[in-house]
């Protein structure tokens, strides 16, 4: 098996922003359901400790996958661990959510 990424990268709100529209990106969001449905980036995926299982046994790990929370912090973490699981291409989103809606207020879906 060929693992030569251990790690995840980072990606800024206006990278994210830039290819929402493709598809291409799994954006997956680790804040808790309160804050989740209160507002969340559009298409974004809930992932928390009960949907983490299926999410693992049905995500393509080829995809990219972009790993959302309040402020940049959690999702560091977060994303370290989807690595571990052999996803290869994953980021920690930079400002989390709270950037996000600063910036993109029209692509947050309640």
């Amino acid at each position: 098996m060929s693992n030569n990424q251990e790690s995840f990268k980072h990606m800024q709100v206006n990278g994210l922003h830039e290819v929402l529209n493709d598809k291409t990106h799994v954006v997956v969001d680790i804040r808790d359901a309160t804050s989740f449905s209160n507002g969340r980036i559009t298409d974004a995926i809930h992932l928390t400790n009960e949907s983490l299982a299926d999410f693992l046994r049905e995500a393509d790990p080829d995809a990219p996958v972009v790993v959302c929370c309040y402020h940049g912090h959690s999702s560091q973490q977060a994303a370290q661990y989807l690595v571990s699981q052999d996803f290869t291409q994953v980021y920690s989103l930079d400002g989390g959510f709270t950037q996000w809606q600063l910036e993109y207020p029209d692509n947050v879906s309640r």
